[in-house]
């Protein structure tokens, strides 16, 4: 992929290879939609900081988001530069993230969003 943006200019290089921004939205008790951090938003974006950094997954940011919109399929969370969305649910699931698409690159299907979900 050439640095140089669709106006001539030239982007500097990423200073993150991979992005994450897992929601940590969290609304009132029965609100309708629910909310990622009732679900284990917090704890599992923890578990995820924590693995990254003793895997020494170099170059990859794990951040918290509010609200991503996408509340029913909560926790979620979306995966930068490529714009992948995902829903997890338990360490597994952030195993399978980390290892699949942080480490090699590839999707963990079975756990994505798409546009039509929700």
């Amino acid at each position: 992929m050439s640095d140089v943006a669709k106006d001539g200019v030239n982007d500097p290089p990423p200073f993150f290879k991979s992005h994450v921004f897992m929601c940590m939205n969290e609304r009132p008790e029965g609100h309708e939609r629910g909310c990622c951090a009732s679900k284990g938003a917090v704890k599992l974006r923890n578990y995820m900081k924590a693995k990254t950094k003793e895997l020494g997954i170099d170059q990859t940011r794990i951040n918290q988001s509010g609200c991503l919109d996408r509340c029913e399929l909560g926790p979620t969370m979306v995966i930068y530069p490529e714009g992948v969305w995902y829903s997890c649910k338990t360490a597994e699931d952030i195993d399978e993230i980390i290892s699949e698409h942080l480490q090699n690159g590839r999707r963990v299907e079975r756990l994505m969003l798409r546009p039509e979900d929700g």
